[in-house]
């Protein structure tokens, strides 16, 4: 299987200022010039910032990704399948501004995701199921046994 990520624009509206914390001092007014936004925070967002780690394990009639999603609602998750591709994708929802918390420091704020999986005709899509424990999303892809038949030895003459 082959997996990709991409980023939505929620997670690109992070940047410099009061409530980021990201940076301060002579970068706020670099900062304020591109709309209080970083103008680097959508390429670190995308290619370091908030991967969803994700394992995939092969068993004999499965496959297993585990995505490791901490802290976040089970509700807010998205799992489709299109063509031959799954879609993991989470919609991480602004609280009011009236319930905000106004943090003194803040290293954690949940972001929308999505993660994408090429199947390669190697699952019965009728039968994928998934679970969210223990901050864990854990997706069970039955395997096609016509499409995952062992290899071959071929013995060289």
């Amino acid at each position: 299987m082959f997996n990709q990520q991409t980023t939505t624009d929620s997670q690109n509206q992070q940047g410099f200022g009061p409530g980021h914390h990201r940076c301060g001092g002579p970068f706020r007014k670099f900062a304020n010039k591109f709309g209080g936004k970083s103008p680097w925070d959508s390429v670190l967002n995308s290619s370091f910032g908030n991967r969803k780690a994700v394992n995939i394990e092969e068993k004999e009639s499965s496959f297993i990704i585990s995505l490791y999603a901490a802290g976040l609602v089970k509700s807010n998750f998205k799992i489709s399948f299109t063509g031959d591709v799954l879609n993991i994708a989470y919609a991480a929802h602004k609280e009011d501004a009236t319930s905000q918390s106004t943090y003194t420091y803040q290293e954690y704020e949940p972001v929308s995701f999505e993660r994408s999986f090429q199947l390669n005709g190697k699952v019965l899509t009728e039968n994928i199921s998934a679970s969210y424990t223990d901050g864990v999303l854990i997706i069970t892809l039955p395997k096609n046994p016509e499409t995952n038949k062992p290899g071959q030895e071929i013995n060289v003459n």
